[in-house]
């Protein structure tokens, strides 16, 4: 979630929460070159994924742990919204739930993890407000 100019509707991240961040990490780092980034999470880390040859974070692979630890082990894409209460509210209208959240995301931000009425999981990031 390392991007300046956030528009709603926009995929803004992608990560995986899985109970052994090392192995999934080293994993994607042998299989697709990604370079590891520690993000310090109060007593472990978490990793912001690096492309080979660039310093910008790809990807995030976490550990189902603090804020983390009710989201499923799958790749979970983050869509920007303009008002995340909004969102969520027109969610559970429309037949979707709410898996996990809404969480702050320090700086970055608020979200919350959704399951559509197909039974499918995404995130809704509504970006901290400068």
């Amino acid at each position: 979630m390392a991007d300046d100019t956030v528009r709603a509707g926009e995929i803004q991240w992608v990560d995986l929460t899985v109970e052994n961040a090392e192995s999934v990490r080293d994993f994607y780092h042998s299989v697709v070159g990604w370079n590891p980034e520690p993000v310090d999470m109060n007593g472990y880390n978490d990793f912001n994924m690096i492309k080979p040859g660039d310093q910008t974070p790809t990807a995030g692979i976490c550990h189902a742990r603090g804020i983390n630890k009710d989201l499923p082990p799958q790749w979970l894409i983050y869509i920007t919204v303009s008002d995340l209460d909004e969102s969520i509210a027109s969610c559970r209208k429309l037949g979707g739930r709410i898996i996990a959240g809404p969480s702050n995301a320090g700086a970055y931000g608020r979200f919350c993890v959704i399951q559509d009425p197909a039974g499918a999981h995404a995130a809704l990031f509504q970006p901290a407000q400068p």
